[in-house]
Order: C-alpha cells, then structure tokens, then sequence
C-alpha cells in the first residue's frame, strides 16, 4: 500500500476511535439515569463530600488582619500604610479636578484654591488632541468633555476622572514591571500565566470584599481594585511586545556594549513603544468599565449615579451617566491611540533658539499653562466660566423615562408573551436538562472533549476543574450559570453572526457596525439592566436579555473579521472556478473564517460570564448571586470560591475553544 493511501487511513482511524470513545461515554451517562435510584451520589454531590474552603479562606483573611505582627507594625497596620500612599497622590488629582483645595472636612470645608475651570479641562483636552491628532481628534474630544458640562454630569465626570488619572499610571508601571520579569525569566512567566487567567476571569465581586476589608471602604480600595483587574493585559502586552522586537535591534544594541539593563531600557522597550502603548490604552478601557462596580465601595463619580440610578429604577438618569461615561472612554480611547501612533519628537526641537525658548520648544504646554491661568483669573469676576451654570444644563431623562412607560402601556401584553414562550419552552426545560445531568458524567465528557482537542494535560486540566466545582459544593448553582451563559451565547451567535457576514460583504453596513459596536462596548455593563428590567421585571429572562446584547460584539467582530482576512489568493481561486457569491460564502469563506469566528464565541462566553454577576442584581440564583451574597455580607470564603467557581469555567471553555481553533487553523493551512 502506498503511503499516500496510509496518510488518509490514519485520520479515518482517528476519527472512529473518538466516535467510539463518545459513544461509550454517552452510554454510561445514560447508564447512570437509569440506575439513577441506586447511585444518588451521581446526580446531587454528598454534602458530606464537600471542601469547607470558604471557611478557610475566611478564616485565613481574619488571621492576617487580626493575629499577623511583624514585630514593628501589623498586617493591618501595613494595608492602611499602602492605603495611605494611595490616597495623597488621589487627593490631589480631586482637589485640581473635582472639589478644589479645601481646608477641614464635610460642611465645615473652606475653600483654599478653585478646582480647574471646566473651560480649562476642556481646552486642555482639546490641545491634547490637537497635538496627537489634530483638529478632527481635538474636536471630538472637546464635544465629549463638552456633553459632560451640558448634562450636568461633570462634577461626577471629574470624581471619576481623578481615580482614573492615578489607577492607570499605577496599572501601567505594575504591569510593565510584571512583564518585564516574566520576559527575563521563562519559569517567572510560566507561574505568572494562571494568575493572570484567574485575574482575568475571576469576577471583580469575588475580591472587592478581601480589598474592602484590607484597605477599608472608600476610593482608595477602589482603585486598587480597579487596579488589580485592569493590569493583567498590560502584562501580557509587555510580554508580548517584548518577544516581537525583532532579532536585529537586540543583537545591535549587544554588540555597541550594551549591558542587559542599557539593552531593556533603551533599545527593546522603546522599539516596542507602539505595542505597549496599546497596553496603556487597555489599562484605561478596563478602568473606565470598573467605575460603576468600583463605586460599591466607595468610589463615587459616575458610577454611583449609575448604580443609584438603577436601584431607584430611574432609566434617563442612569442613560445619562451612561453615556457620560460611554464617551469620557471614547475621549481617552482616541487620545491614547493617537499618542501610541505619533512618532517620538527628535533633538531637532530643542536645538538653537528653541532651547532657550519654552513657547517654542513647548507651544502646547505654554497654551495649556496660559488658559489655566487665564480662566482662573477670569473665574474670579465670572463664575460661569469657573462652573458651568446650573440653569444651562439640560437633560433627557425624562424623554427614556416616558418612553419605556409608553412601551410598557402600548406593548406589555406582547412583551409578557414573547417572554412567557421563551421561558416555559427553552429556557426552563434547558434549565432542568442541565440540572439532571450527573456531575460524574459531566466531568467524564469535559475529559474527553480535552483529550481530543488538546491533549491528555487539557482533559487532566478541564476535569480538575470540574470537580473543584462539585467539591466545594457549588454544581447546582454551576449549572444554572452554563445555562444562562449557554442560551445567551446561541442567541448572540443567531443574531451576531448573520450581522458580521453582512458587514464583511457591505462597506457601508461595515462602518454603521462598527459604530454600533463600539458604541455597545463602551457602555457600562449596569446601562442594559435598566430598560430590561422596567420591560421584562427581574428574574431570569431579563438577566438573559442584558447578557445577549452585552455579549454580542466580540462575535460580529469577529466574524467581519475572520471574512475579510480570508487570504485574497483563495479568493480568486474559488472565483476563477465559477463559484457563485452564495458558494464563495459557504464553501470558502465560513470554513476559513470558522476559526476566527470561534475565537469570538470564546470572547463571546467570557463577557457573558462576567455580565452574569452583575445580573444577580435582577434575581439570578446562579454563582454570580453567590458572587454578590458575598459581597454584602462582606464574607470573603464565599466570595472568593464562587468566583473561582465561575473562572474555571471561563478557563475550561476558553481552553477547549482556543484548542479546536489552533487545531481548525493548522488543519487549514493558516498557521
């Protein structure tokens, strides 16, 4: 037999013993439903089985603030210290942007110094943009700025602002000096890559309570857990930007005698600039998504109002601060893109008579320093220009308002049927499936699913995962997440996916998409609850509608993308074939984008995942509610296991996923 004949058998062989291997799975998982009475411990994990680890982690946290003495000071003593270098560096970014400078505390404050004029922040931001992007970026930035003045959210906005200004310069450093270390040292990053899955997929609920007590309640917490969730990508983009400095520049800078310290910090990381500089960007999306969650202990700003807004059910106000942060993001989105684009100055600048002239040499600090000044001076005769006049806000509140009510007026008889269908047909049956499942059976299918896709260390990893559900004695609640997190994730798919082909063939619908989407993505995760709560009241089919549509933009991104990556010379293969438009899609361009496309099901389930917890406001009873039990009744062990509960979720799906689309794309040719 030829050898040619040998290399197809072997894949045939492959395939039927993995049939066989799932088959006798689903047979024994079938086995145990009809012997279910005689193997209960199959079915409900034995209370008497399960790891008390909630209590130990509580236990252990009590411990460390309580009975940890260093000789010199306590442990205690040592987070309020660390607590305390925080705040002043914050104090001073809310007293220049928010309060002013105050003497004494509460009502009995006085009033030293003005805050900075909104006139000033504003003009400030449009010199910002003006220098990184020009006219067109100062523009948009100025209009962003702007709205927060004219819908009276700015002194909320500038509350905000000023943890953002210190929680970011904070993330960056810690994370560029993380991955630099992991750069250097292989066996630092390989211990480095699981803690930054867990801090990226444990929910910010489970360790805002252990932050709360170790660093007490009020801004600073806050940012340090902004802090904490925000860095992980600034990490990983260091690393990776790191590995891309190509081979050349680190061997020139080895042979002009560059010692390892002189090679880091003036060759490789100012050749990865523009790659780290996407990091910083990352690092102030993620702390502006943090501000509402962060305000639950104690940040204020923006957050706050959305958060008061929703539990006083009062939708224009909490769109309103919505949206206020929505394009503050949008202001620093584009500011900080702009500025990793824009090529370092050269010594050109500072040479003859610019070195002996500032106004020269810093035209847009000069013009920054001068408006302040000028606005401050005039702020003293013209307090409009100092704060922006009550009586010119304006406000839309109550046009959301009397929209919902006239929805709800005009269409509840509709919207109660729509969501009684999907209850009472898909949603509770897919519930009970789920919930009669053997946890036994369960852990055995994620085994095989690993072994296949990645190898017997994935099906090793993905069952102990598994199990460390069932142990700590969280299955039930388990289930129910996959459930919620399951059906959202089919339905943005059946809605995403048409949306991103559709795009990928239509220019003009490509760039109403992307729009939209940003615009989606933007928006604070608390803004969807509100209009999906007043229609649908709370309970599980209003906590499914705000995950599909918090959910939905990874996979139209995805799938535009994957489409219009296909490489053009298949393209014009499948076209010189005779291959009609509706063939080139089906037969060409899906199975070549399906691994791209999964990636953004992967992205898919991970934003559903951490929308969850927030629908535990809605009356959820999955891990999220345990999530955020925990966290009003300040108890850590709970907090901590059911968000690690749902991160090895996250990281069994993340895993499979990302396994199947290496293996798709190596099949394929396109790695």
């Amino acid at each position: 037999m030829s050898s040619t004949a040998t290399s197809f058998e072997k894949p045939a062989e492959r395939s039927t013993n993995w049939w066989m291997i799932w088959g006798i799975a689903l047979a024994l998982v079938l086995i145990c439903y009809l012997i279910k009475d005689t193997i209960p411990w199959a079915f409900k994990y034995p209370r008497s089985w399960t790891i008390p680890l909630r209590f130990w982690i509580s236990d252990f946290m009590k411990w460390l603030m309580d009975g940890l003495d260093f000789g010199l000071f306590t442990f205690r003593e040592l987070t309020r210290a660390i607590a305390w270098v925080i705040e002043q560096p914050y104090w001073v970014a809310k007293s220049l942007l928010a309060s002013g400078f105050l003497n004494g505390r509460g009502s009995a404050a006085i009033e030293i110094f003005p805050r900075l004029p909104w006139v000033a922040v504003i003009g400030i931001v449009m010199l910002i943009g003006w220098k990184a992007g020009g006219r067109k970026l100062a523009l948009l930035a100025g209009g962003c700025f702007l709205y927060l003045a004219v819908f009276g959210q700015w002194d909320s906005a500038m509350t905000t602002l000023s943890s953002i200004v210190i929680s970011v310069p904070f993330g960056v450093m810690g994370g560029l000096l993380l991955g630099i270390a992991a750069f250097r040292s292989p066996r630092f990053n390989a211990a480095l890559t699981p803690i930054l899955d867990l801090m990226q997929t444990v929910p910010v609920f489970a360790y805002l309570v252990p932050i709360l007590i170790l660093f007490g309640f009020g801004p600073v917490s806050a940012m340090i857990a902004t802090i904490i969730y925000a860095m992980p990508p600034m990490v990983r983009i260091t690393i990776l930007g790191l590995q891309q400095v190509p081979e050349e520049i680190t061997e020139f800078g080895r042979m002009v005698g560059s010692s390892p310290r002189q090679l880091l910090w003036k060759v490789q990381l100012p050749a990865a600039k523009q790659t780290l500089m996407l990091g910083v960007n990352q690092v102030v999306m993620l702390s502006l998504n943090m501000v509402i969650i962060a305000s639950m202990i104690g940040a204020g700003g923006l957050g706050f109002d959305v958060l008061n807004a929703l539990r006083r059910l009062k939708i224009g106000e909490g769109i309103e601060a919505g949206v206020a942060i929505t394009l503050l993001a949008i202001a620093l989105d584009r500011l900080s893109q702009a500025l990793a684009k824009k090529p370092a100055p050269t010594s050109e600048a500072f040479q003859g008579t610019h070195r002996n002239n500032p106004l020269k040499a810093y035209p847009y600090l000069s013009a920054a320093i001068a408006l302040i000044i000028v606005t401050w001076a005039l702020g003293a005769f013209f307090p409009a220009i100092q704060i922006y006049p009550e009586s010119w806000e304006i406000t839309t509140g109550t046009f959301w308002g009397d929209m919902v009510k006239w929805i709800n007026i005009n269409f509840f008889d509709q919207l109660d049927a729509f969501k009684n269908f999907l209850l009472l047909n898909v949603m509770i049956p897919f519930k009970r499936f789920l919930l009669g499942l053997p946890w036994i059976g369960v852990v055995i299918l994620i085994a095989i699913a690993g072994a296949q896709l990645g190898g017997w260390r994935l099906a090793v990893l993905g069952a102990l995962l598994a199990i460390f559900i069932a142990i700590v004695g969280l299955w039930p609640k388990a289930m129910i997440t996959v459930y919620l997190c399951g059906l959202s994730v089919v339905i943005a798919c059946m809605i995403g996916i048409p949306i991103g082909i559709a795009a990928a063939r239509n220019e003009r619908l490509h760039g109403i998409v992307q729009v939209v989407i940003d615009t989606l993505q933007t928006l604070p995760s608390f803004v969807y609850l509100m209009p999906v709560v007043m229609l649908f009241r709370v309970g599980d089919f209003a906590a499914m509608l705000a995950v599909i549509v918090y959910a939905l933009t990874p996979i139209i991104r995805y799938t535009d993308h994957g489409i219009r990556n296909v490489p053009q010379h298949l393209i014009e293969a499948a076209t010189a074939t005779g291959c009609t438009k509706r063939q080139m899609l089906w037969k060409v361009q899906m199975p070549l984008a399906l691994p791209e496309i999964m990636l953004g099901l992967n992205q898919t389930i991970m934003m559903a995942l951490s929308m969850l917890v927030i629908t535990a406001l809605v009356g959820t009873r999955d891990l999220g509610q345990e999530v955020y039990i925990a966290l009003t009744k300040a108890d850590i062990g709970r907090g901590l296991v059911a968000g690690m509960a749902i991160a090895f979720i996250a990281i069994i799906a993340d895993r499979l996923i990302g396994a199947w689309s290496k293996r798709r794309k190596l099949e394929l040719g396109l790695e």
